[in-house]
């Protein structure tokens, strides 16, 4: 099988962006084609496997409508114990490689996912399109070439964002260092990066925006305190750095990475990519090529050379979305199960769930990724692609994703409050983005007669998660803490809600007779409507006297 790799090599320009990106030229009947073929084959894997057949709870579906109508909705607690455990054959094809992403802190460390073969092959040229298109001014025309040279500032290939790169470097031969960092500590990494940029050049970045903006202020401030003796051992390294002194002296500013390399592309994928865009872009003097990507299938979808909604990608994963309206109904009640539609009968501006079947032999069916999208427009106007775009808006579940950087569950959060020592009747959290910053935003009512300022408040719960982080060894918070002066972030914030704030709203919400499990507000993640009855005085309605009733005129 001809690999992306080869055409590059061999000056095929047209056949490597016919390979890597010719999913943009579908009509949506085309894409929708080839998303229903591929669920049909990965069907039958799945009824030959023994986990497949638990997963789709017994049912033997033969088309696509029985798929949707008889399997179950997933989440990875349909997957336990099997991929934490490795358990290969049970699965409905062999692993060619697995890669985790962080768990449920306090629950299981890793969640675990396995990738087959083909899988990889056909994510290969995914990750490939990603590449040719981040370096791109017109369809068909980008700047990519062979030994591009990568800064490593993702995990390693055992992690969900590592393998995009990994496999980018493998599609695209892209040089990445340092080349020997895989035991070295992230600043250790930056350090040696930082010497290796000025020494042969930088031409790419690809990560978490928020990491890449973070590696940009500190290559901006190692760039004042450059030893010298490492300049004069390496002349290339001190000619980079006076052209970029040069240019920044004559912009009347400081030296910022832009002025010292010209990148060719960057690649940008993570809850946090639309908050940290400009600051990245403002660093290093290029746009950042938005990816929507995920540890349990890849490569969901891409912006393209407009840097506008993403584009869906048809060959890794079959699509379907929950409905709002569908999303609050299960919010009420975790017993319903939510009806979905098909990417072709989305609307332009509505919000939905994602639920993603792999392709290929992968074993995650029908399954919850947790991640709210808004579907922005069904097409790309502009450009002529006939595929729906998105953008990420949320999550949907009991994760609270801040700076991208890992993911708290209600269970974590609920100790820190605990541990905090604040007297509290209640508590909800979401991540909000507050003065163009992502952070975690605690509504709390305190206890009556209790007095306490937000700031204070705020600063005892961060301390909280600085603890917690460091009991369970996942050097998440230390990471948010060092990032904190970089880029000026206050990963948590409180707003106090009024005095029988969540008394008042069990009142509200027993009135209108709904189910027990649902009187109560959810800790992570409420919607405005839960919020904004929270935040809301209860408005008394006094019964009337006896025989007003009566003498009222009818309506």
């Amino acid at each position: 099988m001809t690999r992306p790799i080869e055409l590059l090599r061999g000056g095929r320009k047209e056949e490597l962006w016919q390979m890597c990106c010719g999913f943009l030229s579908l009509n949506l009947e085309q894409f929708m084609a080839i998303q229903k073929r591929l669920l049909l084959e990965q069907i039958e894997l799945l009824k030959d496997s023994e986990l497949g057949r638990r997963v789709m709870g017994g049912a033997m579906p033969d088309t696509v409508e029985e798929f949707r109508n008889q399997v179950p909705l997933t989440t990875y607690a349909n997957y336990l114990p099997e991929l934490v455990e490795k358990k290969e054959d049970v699965l409905p094809a062999r692993p060619e490689a697995w890669v985790h992403t962080v768990a449920r802190i306090g629950e299981y460390t890793f969640k675990w996912v396995p990738l087959s073969e083909v899988f990889l092959q056909e994510f290969e040229r995914v990750a490939g399109g990603v590449g040719l298109l981040s370096s791109c001014s017109r369809e068909g025309h980008y700047l990519v070439k062979d030994h591009l040279k990568l800064l490593a500032t993702m995990g390693s290939r055992d992690y969900g964002s590592g393998i995009v790169a990994y496999l980018t470097r493998q599609a695209l031969g892209c040089d990445i260092f340092p080349s020997d960092g895989a035991e070295m500590t992230f600043q250790e990494k930056m350090d040696i990066g930082f010497q290796e940029a000025l020494s042969t050049g930088l031409d790419a970045l690809g990560g978490v925006p928020s990491v890449l903006a973070y590696v940009g202020e500190l290559f901006r401030q190692r760039m004042n305190d450059v030893d010298a003796r490492f300049l004069f051992s390496h002349p290339k390294a001190c000619a980079r750095l006076m052209k970029g002194l040069a240019k920044s002296k004559l912009a009347g500013r400081a030296m910022l990475p832009r002025d010292i390399w010209t990148l060719k592309a960057i690649i940008g994928g993570g809850a946090d990519t639309a908050i940290f865009a400009e600051t990245v872009e403002e660093l290093w003097g290029r746009e950042v090529l938005q990816i929507y990507v995920g540890t349990e299938g890849g490569i969901y979808a891409t912006q393209t050379w407009d840097h506008e909604g993403m584009t869906f990608v048809p060959n890794l994963n079959f699509f379907e979305l929950i409905p709002e309206r569908e999303m609050f109904r299960w919010q009420l009640d975790h017993s319903y199960q939510p009806q979905t539609i098909l990417l072709d009968e989305a609307k332009a501006g509505d919000l939905y769930e994602i639920v993603i079947t792999n392709f290929h032999g992968g074993i995650m069916t029908r399954y919850r990724i947790g991640d709210i999208i808004r579907i922005t427009s069904l097409r790309n106007e502009k450009l002529n692609i006939d595929i729906p775009q998105m953008a990420f808006h949320g999550r949907a579940d009991d994760f609270v994703d801040v700076a991208s950087l890992g993911r708290l569950t209600e269970r974590v959060i609920r100790q820190a409050m605990e541990k905090s020592g604040v007297p509290y009747v209640d508590w909800v959290a979401r991540k909000e983005v507050i003065d163009d910053k992502p952070v975690l935003h605690v509504y709390l009512e305190l206890e009556e007669g209790q007095i306490a300022s937000e700031k204070s408040l705020s600063t005892v719960i961060r301390e909280q998660f600085k603890r917690l982080d460091k009991r369970h060894r996942c050097n998440l918070y230390s990471f948010i803490g060092d990032m904190e002066t970089a880029l000026a972030l206050k990963p948590v914030e409180v707003t106090l809600l009024p005095q029988g704030a969540f008394s008042n709203y069990v009142a509200r919400r027993d009135s209108q007779a709904v189910g027990l499990e649902s009187v109560k507000p959810p800790h992570v993640n409420p919607s405005e409507e839960v919020l904004s009855l929270l935040r809301s005085p209860m408005v008394v309605v006094e019964a009337a006297p006896v025989g007003e009733a009566e003498r009222a005129p009818a309506r």
